[in-house]
């Protein structure tokens, strides 16, 4: 009986290609492109953590959450954006960290005082 004996690794090829690249790296003294190597990887993972805290440090300090001065439900903006009131619809401005009534130019936006009757007897 003639048989062949073939062992087929495929895993193992691969790792043998890989520390046989690794090897050649080392001689050749390319380790400068194994550090560039770590070092992308590790600000793969370092960056989305950063970016995650940054971008929360950011909503914290430009978010406004205040009652509508129109109707008094509580509304949700960022700082310099025009928001609209979710109840009533009102075109709300962020002033300081309070919301104020944006009205168009040459609208004069008053408010109402409620004055009481006084009667003079003679």
């Amino acid at each position: 009986m003639n048989q062949r004996y073939v062992i087929n690794f495929p895993a193992l090829r691969s790792w043998m290609f890989a520390i046989a690249f690794i090897c050649l790296l080392s001689v050749v003294g390319l380790g400068w492109l194994v550090k560039s190597f770590f070092v992308l990887l590790a600000l793969l993972f370092i960056t989305p953590i950063i970016a995650f805290f940054g971008i929360r440090w950011w909503i914290n300090r430009n978010l406004v959450q205040e009652p509508c001065p129109s109707c008094g439900t509580a509304a949700v903006g960022l700082k310099n954006r025009v928001t609209q009131c979710p109840q009533c619809g009102e075109s709300l401005e962020v002033e300081g960290q309070h919301f104020k009534r944006s009205t168009p130019p040459g609208t004069v936006d008053v408010q109402a005082v409620e004055v009481t009757a006084q009667v003079v007897e003679d």
